[in-house]
């Protein structure tokens, strides 16, 4: 929000420096982001004053340049050489004196030294337009009226406008604030507040009676949304000269970066910047029917917008329609081509409405249109604004455009809106605050703000929220304005702070995430954070109605939420081999997004780790090797074991984009999937280098987790039991179903199963292979037999004959 010190000070009863007001103005929550010079006319003419020509001569070594003497009120008059063709004796100009620095239209500045030009000296210079900023033409110098004073200073002829700029940085909850009144209406609370008074009031401003046209010109209006459109004001105005601006306005709007375009439209933009309440002018002679409706067209009704675009109306598109239901305006948000004013209208209708804040705003993300109006309007607004901010821009057009009121104001509120009552007590607030305000100065802050106090009864209070505070709905929200006007700086740090010990659930999924990040991070991966709006031509295997589109994309490469994170991950390795960075190990928690149904959009926790490059770096003492599907493993397992989910199974699977593919399960669930990402994929986003990855499902781990903490346990007393096997099986058996048929034998005393050698010879047999696996026992609670041992040992020996057909090697 963009405010002007100048603008301000006029509803201001006081004239704080700008620096003071800075600080109130933070103070009281509305935090200045920056505090900046505005000039109409850069280094407003400072140091340039009215000179007059006195004597012109040919320069006797150029024929282009003159030699002058000017008189600027201050001693002998300067030799000034000069190259324009207009310069003549009497005249009256602007000279910038040595020492004077000028700002240049188009250019740097530049500060003016007695100078030798081609022989002769020049102690100044006679300036044109451009070259102090006044305008863009170099024609001639500028010459001015004959009655000014030689020594006048250029700043008391032209009057440069000057004021400081203030850059709020509004929170969502501070609509109230977004005009000039509404932040002055805070500093005079704070005012009122540090002085424990009620002097000093907004000012508002006052506002002429204006001309009555002679022949009315009524325009009748018909809200037939009032859910949407709670409140309708207009009026209509006849005799209007549509023009320029005065310059005191165009200096205010052009401060607050707002471009002047002529006096009608100006007058509007005023009003909103000043009120906070936005206006919208009809050319009356384009009403058709004499009649303003308020509705909703079918979806798919064309609609020509103001800036020559053709628009497709959806069903909740709130529009201002003529007597015809043609579309004038889409409402509170963008107005048409044919309906607005243009240099030749005479004759206009003012709008002034409340319109619903999430229809609006559901209508401004549709089409794309950030207006200021639809900004204001879906913050919520001050619906009681509507009538004065509509007198106030009708005395305005009378005063600069003309303008007679051709008919009374039309007032539709059907429903007329009461103040919000709250229910608070004093010692609420104390609790709340940790401030122990006293009772009087609550009152004087909310009674300043524009609270009702209705009743006060032994410490309780009952206040009615103002209407342009629409978001004060609860006892905190009359906490927070008692806070930021007395100011946060003021409540005080206690000696003493009391702590009280929380209990959280088992297990903490936070602590969960950050000591799983923390592994990953101490053994050199980067985490990484990827846009969750990605590309939807990734995604030509899904079917398009799973997808979640953006309604609004900003771009045709940003259209649709991820279903899957290895995508926008490979977009990262890809950068970053692009820039020769080629040892990666990169992880990240991030979610995914699917549409299931209509309006169903569930959304899927990840934990996604992508691999590619080198082990370690180049090295004379170790030799070089990329990383592999056992290092994917690896972080995999100790990842699993971290978390405390055991006896996790890993299959070979079909997933897409990955080539091989593996799924790991615990518990019959899913919990991730891995493998190498196949060439296809790496081809699209240009990889040349193997990349393993590997992607946890998030929320079901988190299932999986036990109630205790995993993370650490106390070592067992009793020692472990290792025993070996050599299995000889047929050579299209894998490990895992080693370690399948190992874990169906029921007993919770095998820890570990390790596969630490594989033979293969014509010895064992056609088409056969030989597993050397180890398995170890402990019993947490005694030592093992060699009877136990033993048992155990004959239990895997009879589910590996009886599930795989292996033998036993003596």
């Amino acid at each position: 929000m963009t405010i002007s010190y100048n603008w301000l000070c006029d509803y201001l009863p006081v004239k704080p420096a700008p620096e003071e007001l800075s600080v109130i103005l933070t103070g009281v929550g509305l935090e200045v982001e920056s505090l900046e010079r505005f000039e109409s006319v850069k280094g407003s003419l400072v140091g340039l004053v009215i000179g007059e020509v006195l004597t012109v001569e040919k320069h006797p070594n150029a024929d282009k340049l003159r030699l002058t003497t000017v008189n600027i009120g201050n001693g002998a008059p300067l030799a000034i050489v000069c190259g324009a063709p207009n310069v003549a004796a009497g005249q009256k100009v602007v000279v910038a004196p040595v020492g004077t620095t000028i700002y240049p239209a188009n250019g740097e500045p530049l500060t003016m030294k007695k100078a030798k030009i081609r022989g002769e000296d020049s102690f100044g210079m006679i300036c044109a337009e451009d070259e102090i900023g006044l305008g863009a033409s170099h024609d001639g110098i500028l010459i001015l009226d004959a009655a000014l004073t030689p020594g006048t200073p250029a700043s008391e002829v032209f009057h440069p406008y000057q004021d400081w700029v203030y850059e709020i940085g509004l929170t969502p909850n501070h609509m109230d604030a977004m005009s000039h009144m509404g932040v002055a209406r805070d500093v005079c609370a704070f005012l009122n507040n540090r002085e424990n008074t009620q002097v000093y009031q907004l000012r508002k401003p006052g506002i002429n009676a204006a001309a009555k046209a002679e022949k009315p010109l009524p325009v009748a209006v018909e809200v037939k949304n009032t859910e949407a459109c709670p409140r309708y004001c207009g009026q209509s105005i006849t005799g209007v000269k549509v023009g320029p601006s005065p310059a005191w306005m165009q200096h205010r709007l052009l401060a607050i970066g707002v471009r002047p375009i002529n006096n009608i439209v100006d007058i509007t933009n005023y009003v909103l910047h000043e009120t906070g309440q936005p206006l919208h002018a009809f050319d009356a002679s384009r009403i058709k029917g004499g009649k303003v409706i308020v509705e909703n067209l079918p979806a798919g009704t064309p609609f020509l917008s103001l800036d020559g675009k053709e628009r497709k109306l959806d069903a909740g598109d709130l529009m201002i329609c003529d007597g015809e239901d043609n579309g004038m305006c889409i409402a509170g948000v963008f107005g048409g081509l044919n309906s607005g004013v243009k240099d030749e209208t005479t004759q206009i209708f003012l709008e002034s409405a409340y319109f619903d804040a999430t229809s609006i705003r559901k209508t401004s993300m549709r089409h794309g249109l950030r207006t200021d109006a639809a900004i204001r309007f879906e913050k919520g607004l001050d619906i009681s604004l509507a009538p004065f901010a509509l007198e106030r821009a009708v005395a305005l057009i009378s005063e600069l455009a003309h303008g007679a009121a051709a008919s009374d104001v039309t007032d539709v509120y059907p429903s007329p809106k009461q103040p919000w009552q709250i229910d608070v007590t004093y010692a609420y607030i104390r609790t709340l605050s940790g401030h122990q305000y006293p009772e009087a100065q609550i009152r004087n802050i909310l009674c300043s703000l524009g609270f009702t106090i209705h009743e006060e009864n032994e410490g309780r209070l009952r206040v009615a929220a103002p209407l342009h505070k629409p978001d004060i709905t609860i006892p905190a929200d009359i906490v927070e304005e008692v806070m930021r006007i007395d100011g946060l700086d003021n409540i005080p740090i206690p000696a003493l702070v009391s702590m009280a010990p929380s209990v959280q659930a088992q297990p903490d999924k936070e602590r969960v995430k950050e000591r799983i990040a923390d592994y990953l991070a101490g053994n050199g991966f980067s985490e990484i954070f990827t846009n969750s709006i990605t590309n939807s031509q990734y995604y030509k295997h899904l079917d398009a109605d799973s997808l979640v589109k953006m309604l609004n994309s900003l771009s045709a490469d940003l259209d649709v939420l991820r279903p899957s994170m290895l995508e926008t991950g490979l977009e990262r390795i890809a950068h970053n081999l692009n820039r020769r960075n080629e040892d990666l190990l990169f992880f990240e928690f991030g979610k995914t997004y699917r549409q299931e149904a209509v309006g169903q959009y569930p959304e899927k926790a990840h934990l996604c780790l992508y691999l590619t490059g080198r082990k370690q770096p180049e090295n004379w003492m170790h030799k070089e090797k990329p990383v592999d599907f056992y290092d994917l493993k690896a972080f995999i397992g100790n990842i699993l074991q971290m978390l405390g989910i055991s006896a996790p199974q890993m299959t070979a699977a079909t997933v897409h984009g990955l080539q091989p593919s593996f799924e790991i399960t615990s518990g019959g669930k899913t919990i991730a999937v891995a493998g190498s990402v196949a060439p296809a994929q790496l081809k699209a986003f240009d990889i040349k280098q193997p990349v393993w990855f590997a992607d946890f499902n998030w929320d079901v781990i988190l299932t999986l987790l036990p109630t205790k903490d995993a993370f650490y346990e106390e070592i067992p007393k009793f020692p472990a039991v290792r025993r070996d096997l050599a299995l000889v099986l047929d050579k299209n058996v894998p490990f895992a179903a080693v370690e399948t048929a190992a874990r169906s034998v029921k007993t919770n005393l095998l820890q570990q199963i390790n596969l630490f050698d594989v033979f293969e010879s014509d010895k064992l047999g056609a088409g056969k292979k030989s597993y050397a696996v180890s398995f170890t026992f402990q019993d947490k609670q005694k030592t093992l037999t060699d009877q136990d041992t033993d048992a155990l040992v004959n239990k895997l020996v009879k589910a590996f004959e009886t599930q795989l057909q292996a033998e036993i090697r003596k």
